[in-house]
């Protein structure tokens, strides 16, 4: 169980990575630049999780195999 939380922090920094690619500032107010911050933040943990998940279930599938 302790490789899953590697796998969250490294999924967590690959998806921060990854959203740092699209032009956010486009979708938001001007002069939010906290509001953008937050949302990356929340858009990054949220992503993690959910590759996470995927690599877990896959992991777990494939020992049964």
């Amino acid at each position: 169980m302790d490789y899953k939380v590697f796998i969250y922090v490294i999924a967590v920094l690959i998806s921060s990575f990854a959203l740092s690619g699209l032009n956010l500032d486009s979708f938001m107010k001007k002069n939010k630049p906290l509001e953008a911050r937050i949302l990356v933040v929340i858009l990054s943990c949220s992503l993690g999780y959910l590759l996470t998940s995927f690599i877990v279930r896959f992991i777990e599938a494939s020992k049964i195999l």
